[in-house]
């Protein structure tokens, strides 16, 4: 929709807009750039194995842990049958085999954005194949970014038909927002139940030994240990760490061993669960209870979708040596084990992990369990606080304050607002059920769900990414949405025994995202189209038709090209402006992150007199953004830079228009000037948490030699004495305080969404200023409303 409205704007400005586009155009870098894909590196043999034995503790907890309660839940009223476990045992073996070991192991993991998972990296993908990104923030400079790595399409090919389909009309581009969004917010749904549910069982343990312990016991423990879980948070992952690889190898042992033992204690003949005949017998003997029953099932596969979203971390070879050689036998063997002992003791089912476990070893694995469950619980936490970051950088959630509790490893967040949310959340399931099986039905809702988006999706990078032939797209998805649709009927059945949960808890955190994306756009496009000619701005002359006093102004934009109605709005309500102006863009990319050297592009807007720069400042959606007492330091080694590089090509070309890229100093970036590119306009509406601070004043070298050995010109280190003169007079960061609104003439639904639900979001949200760290002595606010 917006670039329709574009191209009809377009042809009603003729000449006057193609001025303006020779004036200000969008910044542009030599094309055929050598690109840097993602490779699987080799690793010496012991390398692999450390990192096979590290990812045990940070991928496989949530799904190391399901044995605690998945038969429990899969027979809730009892074992009528004998056979029934073995059926049920088969339907655990397959759905193992089938779930993690190929979709995802063999095949989801290898769809990995330059080594990152999870859903936001699925999306990344796709907006880099196909223009289905509703903020249409990007330039062509940003395609030839090292990390940006996509690949052309044949135009006569199906993946070439599959990317128009997707371009088409607009509600496709939001359907498929809203499905990436739906799968995240059942991520953080699966977030608040992991814990609840993985304590809960482990805590369970201590009847075994106390039978006539009140249940309400039970939940205390579990209570206390997630509350000592969640008050922990704040230290960070790396301080612990180093345990969680250790405790997950001896748990996944553990049950390995005991299940050997029970098995050849109890019956052998329980292997014969191998064969899939038995999961044909199960449904004809169980009928419609056979079919509820795979809720249960279900939850044996609970943390397979952890094994994709945490890819960042390790090699994916790393994690399929992991999985097939400890993971997969050790989980076969526990659920066979429990499947022997419940043969015999066919009335333990609600407690079988516990009642299977011998005496000898039974407080030992007590405590292993209980450890086990934080860890899982740990996983799915730090999954969340991911989740709510990526979520922040796409423009579908509100600013929050974000804590890197690592230096070291990036990945690593804290966000105390969410903690504390998720906290409440996950004591009220856990006091609120007070039993395994009802929180049983609300985690297979939400897991079976976030697997269906990802399926979609990989539908999507199997015909653009990968550029399959469709029988074997056809194949994936088919077998896929068998499988996941059958769970899924399932534990719709479920719905009224807990499974509303995590659609409630999904439906809220949907609501808030969809609506701040919503007001977000509607700002974006308002700024869009209300952005000021550079007609204008040249016929005001140097002086802008104001006094122009020392110093520098940043002005801080949502568009990276043309000048934003914030500034004329600024220049007509004050008599004066800063000597040197620079608008400043900072907006997300559809990348996994930007690399420093090529993280700012500057340019000169105007004749030289008039002062006035740009500079875009490019983050992709896992680079660090901390507070950065440096970012206004790299804007001026930016700018310095730029002028200096700019001194030196006009005095070695006829051309009046340049593009430089690449040039290699002590502190260089990319810099760039106006080159002919095309009639685009494009903007950003992203905000990211970076901080702007005074620091030390920048010393301009006076006489650089350049490649030829020339001297730069005088004209230069004028220039440059300049602006280091206005740096030292004082920098005013002047940001925009805006009021969106809805017109009168507006729907309901968009007064209520515009002027209530993104008014209060906006009200609780951190404002820019605080994000940036910037000084109130040094922050000019300039107010204005927007009506959408």
């Amino acid at each position: 929709m917006a670039s329709d409205l574009m191209s009809d704007e377009d042809e009603s400005k003729g000449g006057m807009w193609a001025l303006e586009q020779k004036i200000d155009q969008p910044m542009d870098e030599e094309a055929g750039r050598l690109k840097h894909m993602y490779r699987e590196k080799k690793f010496s043999a012991m390398l692999l194995l450390r990192f096979a034995f590290q990812s045990l503790g940070v991928v496989y907890g949530d799904l190391g842990t399901s044995p605690l309660y998945v038969f429990n839940n899969t027979f809730p009223n009892g074992i009528e049958h004998t056979e029934d476990i073995i059926g049920a045992l088969s339907l655990i073996i397959y759905s193992l085999t089938l779930v993690p070991l190929i979709k995802y192991v063999f095949i989801v993991c290898r769809a990995n954005d330059n080594g990152q998972g999870g859903t936001f990296a699925l999306y990344s993908l796709l907006c880099r194949h196909a223009k289905v990104n509703t903020i249409p923030n990007q330039h062509k400079t940003d395609e030839e970014l090292t990390t940006y790595s996509r690949s052309t399409i044949h135009e006569k090919s199906f993946a070439a038909k599959t990317k128009r389909w997707l371009e088409g009309p607009l509600y496709k581009k939001n359907v498929l927002l809203l499905l990436v969004l739906i799968g995240a917010c059942m991520a953080v749904g699966d977030g608040v139940l992991t814990p609840a549910i993985s304590v809960l069982s482990a805590s369970g343990g201590i009847k075994i030994d106390h039978p006539g312990m009140s249940n309400d016991i039970v939940i205390l423990v579990a209570v206390v240990i997630l509350l000592g879980l969640f008050s922990l948070q704040h230290y960070g992952v790396d301080k612990v760490g180093w345990l969680f690889a250790p405790v997950v190898l001896l748990w996944f042992l553990f049950i390995g061993g005991i299940g050997i033992f029970n098995i050849w204690k109890h019956d052998v003949g329980v292997l014969r669960a191998f064969s899939p005949f038995y999961i044909f017998r199960y449904f004809k003997r169980r009928g419609k209870d056979g079919w509820t029953s795979l809720g249960g099932i279900m939850l044996s596969i609970t943390g397979t979708e952890a094994l994709f979203a945490d890819l960042a971390h390790f090699p994916v070879s790393a994690i399929q040596l992991a999985f097939t050689v400890v993971v997969f036998p050790c989980l076969l063997l526990a659920y066979s084990g429990q499947a022997a002992y419940l043969i015999k003791n066919k009335d333990h089912v609600s407690d079988a992990f516990y009642r299977s476990i011998p005496d000898g070893v039974y407080w030992p694995m007590f405590v292993i369990a209980t450890l086990a469950a934080i860890v899982a619980s740990q996983a799915t936490i730090s999954a969340t606080f991911s989740i709510i970051k990526q979520a922040n950088a796409l423009g579908c959630f509100p600013r929050i304050k974000v804590i890197h509790t690592s230096s070291e490893f990036l990945g690593q967040i804290y966000i105390p607002d969410v903690n504390w949310i998720i906290m409440v959340l996950c004591i009220i399931v856990t006091a609120g059920f007070k039993k395994q099986n009802q929180i049983g039905n609300a985690y297979g809702t939400a897991v079976v769900i976030v697997m269906l988006v990802t399926t979609f999706l990989m539908i999507l990078i199997m015909l653009l990414v990968w550029r399959c032939h469709w029988l074997l797209v056809f194949i994936f998805a088919a077998l896929s949405l068998v499988v996941e649709c059958t769970y899924f009927s399932a534990v719709l059945f479920k719905v009224d025994q807990g499974g509303w949960v995590p659609l409630v808890i999904a439906a809220v955190f949907l609501f808030i995202m969809y609506i701040w994306h919503y007001g977000t756009v509607k700002r974006y496009e308002f700024e869009m189209y209300s952005k000021i000619s550079m007609a204008w701005i040249l016929g005001l002359g140097p002086s802008l038709g104001l006094v122009r006093v020392p110093g520098i102004g940043l002005v801080y934009t949502e568009l990276a090209s043309g000048v934003p109605h914030i500034f004329s709005h600024f220049i007509t309500n004050l008599p004066a402006i800063h000597s040197v102006v620079v608008f400043v863009c900072v907006k997300y990319l559809p990348v996994y992150t930007v690399p420093e050297d090529e993280r700012f592009l500057v340019k000169r807007i105007g004749p030289k007199n008039f002062h006035m720069f740009r500079c875009v400042a490019r983050y992709g959606y896992k680079d660090l953004h901390k507070k950065d007492d440096e970012f206004e330091k790299k804007l001026f080694e930016n700018l310095f830079m730029f002028v200096r590089l700019e001194s030196m090509m006009e005095g070695g070309s006829d051309s009046d228009e340049y593009s430089l890229y690449g040039q290699q100093t002590t502190r260089s970036r990319d810099f760039l000037l106006p080159e002919n590119a095309n009639n685009n306009t494009n903007t950003f509406s992203s905000v990211v948490d970076l901080t702007i601070s005074s620091c030390d004043s920048i010393v301009p070298v006076k006489s650089p030699v350049m490649s030829s050995g020339h001297v730069s010109s005088h004209t230069e280190v004028d220039e440059m004495e300049f602006l280091t003169s206005c740096r030292d007079a004082g920098v005013v960061h002047i940001m925009g305080n805006t009021v969106v609104r809805a017109r009168r003439d507006s729907a309901f639904y968009k007064k209520i969404s515009i002027d209530y639900v993104y008014a209060f979001l906006r009200k609780i949200c951190r404002e820019n200023s605080v994000i940036f760290n910037i000084p109130h002595e040094s922050l000019l606010n300039v107010g204005q409303v927007f009506y959408v």
